[in-house]
């Protein structure tokens, strides 16, 4: 008993329970099926041994693909977003030992903040320890990793190894130790470029730590030659973490079911490698910087729920005092973290400045650290450390309603209720990737929901790998379109090569490959088009309404729309992506109304309005429809009755 209470007053036991607390929270929290963007998959690509979107995950999917077979849930989805929960939290037990190490190295005695004694230091340095975990477990934007599957909760782990093994390298070295020391020492760096190239292969945002890196190592090292020397032996354990990278080629070469980049050759290779694609999107314009950056500073204060970002201040001035290297350090981390990704134009960019939050964690653990010494000698030690972990728990509450995915059905009714609009053998052309083109790659290719289905999706048609998994899912839709494919694929090359192309020519044979597969598979099956399906590529064609789809006819007859219930289990919180799936149902809807209004079923398309009020009661577009549609209806009755 006297041991294991030893153990949980210990640093390492501190770091055990908080990173336990933030795994049971993360879990009260947790998503119960797929959700938004890219979860659908990666569930689907970790479940199969598939290749993922650039750049590629290798470690993430076949860590996925072990936890996908653990018999800890009923379902894949629920095993995967586990998995996230449990990679956050132990990025939080890594993270509480890193600010461990740093307040113990800057604020040793003698230097920058002093303390009575050497037993309330080393105490509040654990409590300052424990805060800022809380801190960084509950801001809102890491909360967000640890509730669904994404490749950004096995980041947050290493972002916090990486940091701590490299910076236990660099200030465990002393150039007056013994042969024994100094060969221990020389393993720190081994293990630290091990992990390194691990993260690396997880995410490439890694490259954001370089700044920050190599700047300490050269102020803390010296840039002689035994510093190059060191460098060129840890490229060896580098590339060891690297090389699961090779996964990619390996069992590119198999043709798994979901393939993306069919990354087999070496230029493929390194396209997916350097998300190649994605290229577009950085240092788009300034314009794009400056929207990011304006969202990244309007977000920031509430992501600390206010209070973490005033102690990261005050903890920010006292490493400066205190350890002015090391400072510097975090500062280029941050730095150069906001610089790169304010300058990529995506939507979803919040986890793109977790290493900037990781920094703000630290300065916050040193701000901690001050505050309970202020308080603590006014206040007594005890009651000065129940106040600092009040401070520190205020994210947890201020973010618990928006975090908690515990009834969030959305994408998972989405995507069923898509499925459920479509006849038979159906063909479907979508870029609703966000709702549910992602999430059917998870129900399709695990699940094994509507097997028969075609769904493809409108803007992969752009990506030349993208064909041959079509053609290898659903070969006859290549083959009756052979000449259009491969007009389109002669110019896409171009583009892909890096030579001169005519951006009109390629739109130009893109829309005739895209209407060529509509119209041949009119043929044989049914075919549809979700809502955002431009105009130009059903040219000639009718859209029909049917559920949250439109099924395409080459006449221009007056077809019955089949009913289609849409029903979803109600999640109450506002979002972008959740409005977005809420708009989507009752623009569907209006488009019913608006078409059995015009087959004079006016009385059923009062019925259909009042439904997509019920998914948007704020649209006033609905609302006038419907008063229009039950003043006709009115008229009707009356013209009906005076007859």
């Amino acid at each position: 008993m006297r041991s294991l209470k030893s153990f949980f007053i210990s640093p390492r036991g501190n770091a055990a329970l908080v990173a336990l607390f933030a795994f049971l929270v993360y879990l009260k929290t947790l998503a119960p099926s797929v959700t938004f963007i890219d979860s659908g998959e990666l569930a689907a690509v970790c479940c199969t041994l598939g290749i993922a979107h650039p750049t590629g995950y290798p470690l993430f999917t076949l860590l996925g693909w072990v936890f996908s077979r653990l018999p800890i849930a009923a379902e894949e989805i629920q095993r995967l977003n586990m998995m996230a929960a449990l990679l956050c939290a132990a990025g939080i037990y890594f993270f509480y030992h890193l600010t461990h190490f740093v307040l113990t190295t800057t604020f040793s005695e003698g230097t920058g903040l002093r303390w009575k004694g050497k037993d309330m230091r080393a105490a509040g340095i654990q409590v300052a320890s424990v805060g800022a975990s809380l801190l960084l477990a509950f801001s809102e934007t890491y909360w967000s990793q640890a509730t669904s599957i994404e490749v950004y909760a096995l980041h947050v782990l290493f972002l916090a190894l990486v940091l701590l093994t490299f910076l236990k390298a660099v200030y465990a070295a002393d150039p007056n130790s013994e042969a024994a020391t100094v060969i221990r020492e020389e393993r720190r760096w081994y293990l630290f470029a091990f992990v390194l190239g691990l993260s690396f292969s997880n995410h490439m945002t890694t490259i954001l730590l370089a700044p920050g890196l190599l700047y300490l190592y050269f102020a803390s090292q010296g840039a002689g030659a035994e510093s190059w020397r060191r460098i060129a032996r840890l490229s060896v354990p580098f590339f060891v973490g690297l090389s699961a990278y090779l996964y990619l080629p390996l069992r590119a070469s198999q043709s798994p079911l979901f393939n993306w980049g069919n990354p087999v050759t070496l230029e493929r290779f390194l396209w997916h490698w350097t998300g190649k694609q994605y290229r577009v999107w950085i240092f788009s314009s300034t314009e794009a910087a400056a929207r990011q950056f304006t969202y990244f500073v309007s977000t920031l204060p509430f992501e600390f729920a206010y209070a973490g970002i005033v102690v990261a201040l005050i903890g920010a001035i006292a490493i400066w005092r205190g350890k002015r290297q090391l400072a510097i350090t975090l500062v280029l981390l941050f730095v150069g973290c906001v610089l790169y990704s304010i300058n990529y134009d995506i939507h979803d960019i919040d986890s793109y400045f977790l290493l900037a939050y990781v920094c703000i964690g630290l300065f916050a653990a040193a701000g901690l650290l001050v505050a309970l010494r202020w308080l603590s000698e006014r206040l007594r030690f005890a009651p000065a450390t129940v106040a600092v972990l009040a401070v520190s728990t205020a994210p947890l509450w201020v973010h618990f309603q928006q975090a908690d995915e515990t009834d969030n059905y959305l994408v998972e009714d989405y995507t069923r209720n898509v499925f459920a609009s479509l006849q038979p053998n159906a063909l479907v052309l979508s870029f609703q990737w966000d709702y549910w083109v992602s999430a059917s790659y998870y129900y399709q290719g695990v699940k094994g929901v509507r097997p028969d289905v075609a769904v493809v999706d409108k803007e992969l048609l752009r990506r030349s790998w993208y064909f041959k998994q079509l053609e290898r899912q659903h070969p006859w839709l290549i083959a009756q379109s052979r000449a259009e494919v491969e007009a389109f694929l002669r110019e896409l090359d171009k583009f892909e090569q890096d030579r001169p192309y005519n951006p009109a020519v390629i739109q130009a044979r893109f829309e005739e490959m895209i209407r060529s597969f509509l119209t041949n598979s009119m043929q044989t099956r049914p075919v549809y088009v979700t809502g955002e399906i431009e105009p130009e590529f059903t040219r000639g064609l009718q859209r029909v309404p049917e559920g949250l789809a439109y099924r395409l006819y080459a006449d221009t007859l007056q077809h019955e729309m089949r009913d289609v219930e849409i029903t979803y289990r109600a999640f109450a919180r506002d979002g972008r992506l959740e409005n977005g799936i809420r708009s989507i149902c009752s623009s569907a809807l209006k488009a019913q109304a608006l078409y059995v209004a015009r087959l004079g079923q006016l009385e059923r398309g009062i019925m259909i309005l009042e439904k997509a009020l019920r998914f948007d009661p704020s649209d006033a577009h609905t609302v006038q429809l419907l008063s229009q549609m039950k003043v006709a209806a009115h008229q009707a009755r009356l013209l009906q009755k005076n007859q």
